[in-house]
């Protein structure tokens, strides 16, 4: 089976979608299924507002027609929302094909934090843009449960795995840091919510993993933190691991692949009660969630590293990638049913 997944975030772009669009690729491969990729790769890019390092591709529908047709796909998935997403979309309606989506990002609250734009109008945008799909994949129940309450239909769970060959304990180095290290990672954006960890009075030290928009204001109100910028692969788990406490401050991310990165590496997480971290480490003894962070970043110091890497053992690529095609495979099967019927009603038109 060949899937060809439409997305406007792709490399040298360093987030959640790529990271997981990147490792499903390859744990689809092992189960016999290859992902083709239409990205922004070709295509002349305009900055997005507010975050000009971050470039939207202007793909003209010819383009988009030529790269669907020499993939020759058997199913569609559209993994973003934007310009390339949306002219996939329109290219599928046309052509009477059914796809799949998926809601990875919570850009109405995204959106929200910059411009002000009310919440209940970015949700109609989107839940336009995913009714049409067949399936519309969600990392979380919890999500799940608020993409509901806003109206969204046809939802179906895949969640998210970690490569634990490459986040593990033994890569991690020494910081020469005083510890104990409270690290997080990510964008480094208003939406991540990162102040709310870098303003906590935290024994030891605090350090960042990522790069952004807000990086320059953090950098001077928080001389104190260390900033360690964009880090990648062998690097990136062997900076992960010399923490003694990953913090997730965000209160946006539909889930958080990196406190799974974090757990498989041995380090604990800490985190608000909000969606995410509630799907990843809720009801678990791998993190602590608490509504006060310095609170939850305190308690979390007394987790057994072992215990996070026994947890994050169990979360495969497989299992995501397997979910992952079996929604697909519900799109395939619509789409020959599709075309057999209008193969039927023109064979109808044609004998009368």
């Amino acid at each position: 089976m060949r899937v060809l997944v439409a997305t406007d975030a792709w490399h040298p772009q360093v987030n959640g979608v790529v990271r997981t669009l990147t490792s499903l690729a390859e744990s689809a491969r092992t189960l016999g299924v290859t992902l083709d990729f239409l990205t922004p790769e070709g295509f002349a890019t305009v900055g997005l507002p507010t975050y000009p390092h971050i470039r939207l591709a202007l793909p003209s529908r010819r383009a988009i027609t030529e790269r669907i047709t020499t993939a020759a796909p058997d199913a569609i998935h559209i993994a973003t929302e934007g310009t390339i997403g949306h002219m996939v979309r329109g290219f599928c309606i046309r052509h009477g094909l059914s796809f799949t989506t998926s809601y990875t990002t919570c850009f109405p609250e995204y959106i929200a934090e910059r411009v002000p734009l009310p919440l209940a109008v970015s949700y109609a945008v989107l839940r336009r843009f995913h009714a049409a799909a067949t399936v519309t994949m969600v990392s979380t129940p919890s999500l799940m449960q608020q993409l509901c309450s806003r109206g969204f239909q046809h939802l179906g769970m895949w969640g998210r795995g970690v490569d634990t060959e490459k986040f593990r304990p033994d890569l991690a180095i020494d910081l020469d840091l005083p510890r104990p290290i409270f690290l997080s990672m990510g964008r480094v954006a208003v939406e991540k919510n990162l102040e709310a960890f870098l303003s906590l009075d935290l024994p030891g030290s605090k350090a960042v993993i990522g790069e952004g928009p807000q990086e320059a204001e953090l950098k001077a109100r928080y001389p104190e933190v260390k900033f360690l910028g964009l880090l990648k692969g062998r690097e990136l788990a062997a900076h992960l691991g010399a923490a003694d406490v990953f913090v997730f401050p965000s209160k946006t991310d539909t889930f958080g692949v990196v406190q799974l990165e974090a757990l498989a590496c041995g380090v604990p997480v800490a985190a608000f009660p909000v969606m995410g971290p509630r799907d990843v480490i809720g009801g678990t003894k791998v993190g602590v969630m608490d509504a006060d962070l310095r609170a939850a970043c305190l308690a979390a110091l007394n987790i057994p590293r072992d215990a996070c890497r026994a947890f994050a053992l169990e979360r495969s690529w497989e299992a995501s990638a397997r979910q992952f095609i079996g929604h697909v495979n519900k799109a395939a099967i619509a789409t020959v049913q599709r075309q057999r019927a209008a193969f039927a009603l023109q064979a109808t038109a044609g004998g009368t």
